[in-house]
């Protein structure tokens, strides 16, 4: 065995398990390695330079300390490759700049045949890291999300030889990837019945004849439809942990794609329901692929770079919220993390009181009046920062541990930034108070509301967000002055 950059924790601690310990003591920030589930998951790609920065140790240092120990621990001199270490970054800049001037080129119009070509003469193998920094680097230059987002499939087929012969990541039952991967299994199957319905139509204009499936299709895309408590899990838990890594640019492109997928449901339903024949087969057909393609940039590109990027906290505070949000068919199987163990909570005296300008409350009451308010509210503060949201017993927009202390502009869809932006600007410039919007959901009538917070010096501290449903309230009409509940 050889000592370099590139080396695995993995196949470090398989050959020298007494590692760990000293890797451990070397620094606090290696206390992840006592996990046996980050060994087996993040331990099997995690090179030694990554393990490094972690540690905030040059890569150089770190190969001849472990080579130290390894020689005075069992009289064996390890040959340490590490002149590349000062270089790699270098390197893998100069890789990325060639996989970017390859998609610049795809975006440009060239011939997909050539640029696989270029691939394959250029970089033999690529790693789903690679690909999430390129995406990234290339919004940071200038290059629009929504034209990474139009050719992110054209991206993956470029590269999709060289990913296809990589494993797909396994994490232990109960981890959120394992649960989302069992989401996958199940959106499959349900798209293997769809198709199977479709064939038997063979797009046939016979409006009887699709009748008789109508029902059974219409209830498997209203089945397939739950995965969007999956991708709510992805953008409300884990894309904000992705962020705290200065990961954000393969979030956004996603997050875009997951609209084009809710937007296609809609479509879906309401062609079918309508007998809307030819088109129904081309968007049924668009709605399916997108699903399948968005389960392979999943397993392909955003699961393993999770895998090599978060830690075992993370992860605890990625799994910390998904009941909030909820499942789509499966519920998360037990084993972990071990005992089931979450983060500690700071501990809170329920009895003490604080003064307001009108009286006075214990934390207990303010929360429980917090969430007994017949609407949802969302504080933001100074600093675009969601610091508070209270939890009702039914959400009209759901909500998750995962946005606290999340840039705001990162918790809506990607075509909303802009907006968001604008009113957060206009609110902290003074020049606008209110922002309201309203529309039509699932049959019922929200108004959404957003205040500009401002002290009694008039200076903004924040903004406001408070939604609500007022279907019945739009249907009140006259007067009521008596009691009525016998």
């Amino acid at each position: 065995m050889e000592l370099s950059p590139k080396t695995t924790i993995e196949e470090l601690l398989r050959e020298y398990p007494f590692l760990k310990e000293y890797l451990i003591n070397r620094s606090p920030k290696f206390k992840m390695l006592q996990s046996v589930v980050m060994r087996k998951t993040v331990g099997r790609v995690a090179p030694l330079s990554h393990v490094a920065s972690i540690g905030g140790i040059e890569t150089g240092v770190l190969l001849s300390e472990i080579a130290a120990e390894i020689k005075a621990r069992t009289g064996v001199e390890l040959p340490v490759h590490s002149a590349g270490a000062a270089s790699e970054g270098g390197a893998d800049a100069s890789r990325r700049e060639i996989l970017k001037g390859i998609i610049r080129d795809l975006h440009r119009g060239e011939e997909m045949s050539s640029l696989k070509q270029r691939f394959h003469e250029l970089i033999k193998d690529i790693d789903p890291s690679e690909i999430a920094k390129m995406e990234q680097e290339l919004i940071a230059e200038g290059m629009p999300e929504s034209e990474i987002k139009r050719l992110c499939d054209v991206h993956v087929e470029v590269f999709k030889e060289s990913l296809s012969q990589k494993d797909v990541p396994t994490a232990p039952p109960g981890h959120p990837l394992h649960t989302l991967m069992k989401e996958n299994r199940e959106a499959e199957k349900i798209i293997s019945e769809i198709s199977g319905i479709t064939e038997k139509l063979c797009n046939t204009d016979d409006k009887e004849v699709f009748g008789r499936f109508r029902d059974d299709l219409a209830a498997l895309v209203d089945g397939l439809s739950s995965i969007n408590l999956h991708y709510l899990r992805k953008e409300n838990q884990l894309f904000p942990i992705l962020e705290a890594h200065n990961i954000s640019g393969p979030s956004e492109v996603m997050w875009a794609l997951h609209d084009d997928i809710r937007q296609m449901f809609k479509y879906t339903r309401e062609q079918i329901a309508g007998l809307q024949i030819p088109l129904v087969y081309g968007t049924l057909k668009y709605l399916l692929k997108s699903v399948s393609d968005m389960i392979y940039k999943e397993e392909h590109i955003l699961f393993p770079m999770a895998l090599e990027m978060l830690t075992g906290t993370d992860w605890i505070k990625v799994k910390e919220g998904e009941e909030e949000v909820g499942f789509a068919w499966v519920r998360p199987d037990s084993g972990w993390p071990a005992g089931g163990g979450g983060l500690p909570s700071e501990p809170r005296q329920a009895t003490d009181a604080y003064s307001f300008d009108t009286g006075s409350l214990t934390i207990e009451q303010a929360n429980l009046m917090l969430k007994h308010l017949p609407f949802d509210l969302s504080f933001v503060n100074e600093n675009d920062e969601v610091v508070y949201y209270s939890q009702g017993r039914e959400r009209i927009f759901p909500r998750s541990p995962g946005v606290i202390g999340r840039k705001v502009q990162k918790c809506h869809p990607p075509k909303s930034y802009h907006t968001v932006q604008k009113i957060l600007d206009e609110f902290r410039a003074g020049a606008k108070d209110t922002a309201d919007f309203w529309i039509q959901m699932k049959g019922r009538f929200i108004l959404i509301r957003y205040y500009a917070v401002r002290d009694a010096e008039g200076t903004y501290r924040g903004t406001l967000e408070v939604s609500q449903d007022i279907t019945e309230i739009r249907r009140l009409e006259g007067q009521k002055r008596l009691l009525d509940w016998d």
